[in-house]
C-alpha cells in the first residue's frame, strides 16, 4: 500500500469512515470511466456511507422493536382468502396517523394475518426514523407483574410509554386482575394523545370491558382508546397455512431416494 494510500484510510477511520472503503475501488473506476468531477466523486462516496447508516439504523430499530421480519408487506401473500378494507391499509401505510397519534385496531377471529399485518405496519414505521415496540399483551402484563417484586415498575411502564408506536399482539384473551386492569389503563391514558398505539384482538372493542376487573376503569380506558382508533377488520380463512415451511420445488432428492433399493437373492429350487 502507498503512503497515500495508507494515509487516506486512516484518516477515513479516524472520522468514522472506514466503510466508505468497502466500496471506494468501484467507485474510483466509475469516477474514471465517466469522467466524474471532484465534487460528484465525493457526493457518490458519501451518498454511499449514508445509505449504509440508513440501512443499519433501520435493522437497529427493527430488532429493538422485536418485530419479525418475515412479516413485512411485500412478503403478504395476495392470494390468501381474507377480506379487509385495502384503502384504508393503504392509508394507514402512509403513517399519517403517527403524526396525530391515532391508534389502531386490527380484529379478526384466529389466523387471519392480525400479527402479520401490525408487523407490516410496524416495519415501515422503523424505515421512516420512528421508535417502534412490539410485545404480546400476556407478556406485557408478566413484565409489569414481576417488575412490582424490584421496584421497576415505572421504568418499565414508562419503556412502554416513550415508543412512537406500540403494538400490543392478542389482546383482551383473557380476563385481566385488579392490578392488570389498573396497568392497562395507566397505559391507554398515558398514550392518549402523546403516542400511538396497534391492538390486535379477536374481541371487538365493545367486549374489551369485560375482560377489566374493575368496569369503571375499563369503561375510562376503552373509551379513550377506541375514540381515537381506526378498525381494520380482516374476516376469512385462516393465513397461518401461507407461513407454513414448504420445501423448494427445486430441492434435490435425498441421495437414498435416487438409488434403487437392491434386489433381493434369487433362492434355487430344491
Amino acid at each position: 500500500m502507498k503512503p497515500v494510500e495508507r494515509e487516506l484510510v486512516d484518516k477515513l477511520k479516524r472520522l468514522r469512515l472506514g466503510r466508505v472503503l468497502d466500496t471506494l475501488p468501484e467507485r474510483l473506476v466509475l469516477a474514471e470511466k465517466q469522467g466524474l468531477s471532484y465534487e460528484d466523486f465525493l457526493l457518490l462516496l458519501l451518498s454511499d456511507e449514508v445509505s449504509r447508516r440508513d440501512s443499519a439504523a433501520v435493522e437497529n430499530r427493527v430488532r429493538d422493536a422485536g418485530l419479525d421480519a418475515s412479516m413485512q408487506l411485500e412478503r403478504w401473500d395476495k392470494s390468501s382468502k381474507v377480506t379487509y378494507d385495502r384503502r384504508l391499509l393503504a392509508q394507514l401505510m402512509s403513517l399519517r396517523f403517527l403524526e396525530k397519534h391515532e391508534h389502531i385496531v386490527v380484529l379478526g377471529p384466529v389466523g387471519v394475518g392480525k400479527t402479520f399485518i401490525a408487523n407490516a405496519l410496524g416495519h415501515n414505521a422503523c424505515r421512516h426514523g420512528y421508535s417502534v415496540r412490539f410485545v404480546r399483551a400476556d407478556e406485557m402484563l408478566r413484565t409489569l407483574r414481576q417488575s412490582r417484586l424490584d421496584n421497576s415498575r415505572n421504568a418499565v411502564m414508562a419503556s412502554l410509554v416513550c415508543v412512537d408506536l406500540l403494538i400490543l399482539d392478542d389482546f383482551a384473551l383473557e380476563s385481566m386482575t385488579k392490578e392488570e386492569s389498573r396497568d392497562v389503563y395507566q397505559l391507554f391514558l398515558e398514550r392518549t394523545g402523546h403516542g400511538s398505539m396497534i391492538v390486535t384482538s379477536n374481541r371487538d372493542t365493545a367486549e374489551w370491558i369485560a375482560m377489566f376487573d374493575d368496569v369503571l376503569l375499563a369503561q375510562s380506558a376503552v373509551d379513550r382508546f377506541k375514540n381515537t382508533a381506526y378498525d381494520l377488520v380482516i374476516e376469512g380463512e385462516s393465513y397461518r397455512p401461507k407461513l407454513k415451511p414448504q420445501l423448494p420445488p427445486d430441492a434435490p432428492e435425498p441421495e437414498a431416494a435416487r438409488q434403487k433399493p437392491p434386489r433381493p437373492p434369487r433362492r434355487r429350487r430344491a
